[in-house]
């Protein structure tokens, strides 16, 4: 459960806007999206490889 304090004089779209930082940074909406898909864990770690070749190729390229 999230909770915001909220400043008295604080207006209702300050705080809906600390809300939904608040709620981007937990990670809540990116969990329930991966647990409503399987994904082989092979399939995870070809991911991981293929963005850290991403990852590496750019910074070579930037250099």
């Amino acid at each position: 459960m999230l909770i915001i304090p909220v400043k008295e004089g604080e207006s209702i779209e300050k705080a809906l806007k600390k809300y939904k930082k608040k709620f981007e940074r937990t990670g809540t909406m990116k969990q329930l999206r991966q647990r409503q898909k399987f994904t082989k864990p092979s399939m995870e770690n070809r991911e991981t490889k293929l963005k850290a070749i991403y990852r590496d190729q750019r910074i070579q390229r930037e250099e």
